[in-house]
């Protein structure tokens, strides 16, 4: 090696660090999905590099004969639409429980709302996964770790509550997946602007 030019041994022995490129999120998501402070708890901002794209809220084209208003539940594709005017919807993505989520199907209304709701685990989640939830069996107040996150909408059929729930979550990351238990979780800046647009008596339709 000796008399070779520096240019040549540099060639040889390069120390230069990859440059990883983080991903550029657009200001309009970040401020959709940034800590909100002024709630009762507050609420992280989500870190979206950590959900698909696709399950962020957005309008999209969506062709139905449900009256704008109507929320559609499309559990297999991971989808919660708000119909709008005009051949339009409001896209929210959604985690889907394993158990409790495929339980019903079909045409419900939205019986009761609630602000930093008050959770108790059923009877069935009780029995699937004492260790986990048999300490919550009275019930949990409202708060940052509260399942249910800060909204819930509570499905009502016939006048009959049908414990199927939309509700937020403290496992944003989980959106978009299939989880271990709970109903309909949305990210919880998502569940606010939903649990904001729709009123009581809202109908529901639940694809299953």
């Amino acid at each position: 090696m000796i008399g070779l030019p520096a240019v040549a041994l540099a060639a040889c022995s390069s120390t230069r660090t990859p440059v990883v490129q983080e991903p550029q999120i657009d200001p309009y998501y970040q401020a959709m999905y940034g800590a909100l402070l002024n709630e009762k708890f507050p609420v992280a901002a989500m870190d979206l590099r950590r959900v698909d794209p696709q399950f962020w809220r957005q309008e999209v084209p969506y062709i139905t004969s449900e009256r704008p208003g109507t929320i559609v539940v499309d559990t297999p594709q991971r989808f919660l639409y708000l119909v709008l005017e005009g051949g339009r919807a409001l896209r929210y993505g959604v985690g889907v429980g394993k158990t409790e989520a495929l339980v019903f199907r079909g045409t419900a209304t939205i019986g009761r709302k609630a602000e930093w709701p008050r959770w108790t685990p059923t009877q069935a989640m009780i029995k699937r996964e004492p260790d986990r939830y048999g300490a919550y069996a009275g019930g949990l107040e409202g708060g940052p770790t509260n399942p249910l996150g800060p909204r819930a909408l509570y499905l009502y059929k016939n006048g009959a509550d049908t414990l199927f729930r939309l509700h937020g979550t403290t496992e944003p990351y989980t959106i978009g997946t299939n989880v271990s238990s709970g109903c309909i979780r949305l990210m919880n800046q998502d569940i606010i602007d939903l649990y904001a647009r729709v009123p009581t008596g809202a109908k529901v339709v639940v694809i299953n």
